[in-house]
């Protein structure tokens, strides 16, 4: 069904919001009508991960991720800058396409973006939140669940469908991320196979509506890929149950992969 791959990449995240007027200032290579963010934004993101970290995932670490949304964008050679009304400064960004983001009293003052010299929907950004000694090809879900919680917080997710003004109704990071009914978008490494939930004894494998960002239900996909941010990225997206707390936050989400097929 056309709606639901819609709804579900939409009804998490916020409304695109109208781009910010760039300040007066030379900035090396950044193109025109760039994918930025909110500084202020991403800062208030920060902020939640420090409060929530402690019930959820008291040991990870947080890092920003750029993700590519259309064919042929280079996500090499990405030069990631934070840029206010006097001052411009570029941000690293490691060689896995994620970054930190330094707390900077200026950027706050003069409601800076984060812009990235790509074109505006060229590119998509999530959290990344991991906990050290997780097992490589796996994930924990307390790191999962509040990667949700701080990308709503954030306002990281990208859409370009004017359905996208549902999400409005969505002000309550919390409550959505801990609902049975979150359909929050995860993007793993490479293209899945499948996704396993793992606690003690128990496992269960996700099933096929809960991968592929719901495509098996969706005869019309390739009209409804423009108006999500996994349009490049299908093959790897994925579903969890937040919100189901009979997984406690040490369940294993464990991938494989296509390529690990025979």
């Amino acid at each position: 069904m056309r709606i639901a791959l819609i709804a579900a990449c939409t009804a998490a995240c916020a409304q695109e919001k109208p781009r910010y007027a760039l300040p007066q200032v030379t900035v090396k290579g950044t193109s025109s009508d760039p994918v930025e963010k909110s500084y202020r934004k991403m800062i208030r993101g920060m902020d939640h991960f420090e409060r929530a970290r402690a019930a959820l995932a008291p040991h990870a670490s947080l890092r920003f991720k750029l993700l590519p949304r259309k064919p042929g964008t280079d996500m090499d050679r990405i030069v990631l800058e934070v840029i206010g009304s006097t001052f411009a400064y570029e941000v690293p960004v490691g060689p896995d396409h994620t970054f930190v983001l330094a707390r900077d009293p200026k950027a706050l003052q003069e409601d800076a973006v984060v812009s990235p010299n790509r074109r505006r929907l060229s590119m998509t950004w999530r959290t990344e939140i991991r906990t050290p000694g997780v097992p490589a090809g796996s994930r924990r879900l307390g790191d999962l669940r509040l990667e949700c919680q701080v990308g709503l917080e954030a306002d990281l997710v990208s859409n370009s469908s004017p359905i996208g003004r549902i999400a409005d109704l969505f002000t309550d990071t919390m409550s959505y991320c801990d609902s049975k009914e979150a359909k929050y978008l995860f993007f793993a490494e490479r293209p899945l196979f499948s996704v396993t939930l793992v606690a003690g004894a128990r496992r269960e494998v996700l099933p096929i509506d809960q991968l592929y960002a719901m495509a098996s239900d969706d005869p019309g996909l390739g009209d409804d890929l423009p108006y999500c941010d996994c349009e490049m990225l299908i093959d790897r997206t994925y579903f969890l149950p937040l919100g189901d707390h009979s997984w406690p936050d040490d369940t294993r989400v464990e991938f494989e992969y296509m390529d690990d097929r025979p």
